[in-house]
């Protein structure tokens, strides 16, 4: 393979694992189990700080249980770093998260997350997957959120029927 052969194939794979993260954030925050599934290489595994440390089929598990109680969810996705070698990758994202979940009273909480994922990607049947993801909290703020405060459906989204390409579908990207 030349050196311009070699380079395209690295920014190929680099966006190819971009849109993985993005679509990872997009499984839940839209709460897309089927969607989350095929993130994840056979045998990977996630470690979210001291709230799950797993399989990623039981950490999928883990979300569906949690998604009814979600009322919000918004997995913003900055910095990204990325390194590849053949059908192995690594990297680092950066991401602020932003959550309304029950405080356990009857009430709700803000929670605010700066957050970096280390992981470690996977080629397996020409797609990239995560192999390993790790979660850091470089920063967590937890408030009261007023029972009066407004979010937006996430179920019902608009981009479900606006957005007519596979890419915004749910389940599942065959």
């Amino acid at each position: 393979m030349s050196i311009e052969q070699n380079a395209l194939a690295t920014l190929i794979a680099k966006e190819e694992i971009r849109e993985l993260v993005l679509l990872y954030s997009r499984g839940v925050d839209r709460k897309d189990a089927a969607l989350l599934r095929t993130l994840y290489a056979r045998g990977a595994t996630d470690t979210h700080g001291d709230t799950f440390d797993g399989a990623a089929e039981d950490y999928v598990q883990f979300l569906e249980r949690a998604f009814p109680y979600m009322r919000y969810s918004g997995h913003h996705v900055c910095n990204h770093l990325i390194s590849v070698s053949g059908d192995e990758g690594e990297g680092e994202v950066y991401a602020v998260a932003y959550h309304i979940i029950p405080d356990g009273k009857g009430g709700w909480i803000e929670d605010l997350m700066c957050a970096r994922y280390i992981d470690r990607y996977r080629k397996e049947d020409g797609r990239w997957r995560f192999a390993r993801r790790v979660v850091t909290y470089d920063m967590r703020s937890q408030h009261p959120f007023p029972a009066t405060g407004t979010t937006a459906p996430q179920l019902d989204d608009p981009g479900f029927g606006a957005l007519h390409s596979r890419l915004f579908a749910r389940g599942p990207r065959a």
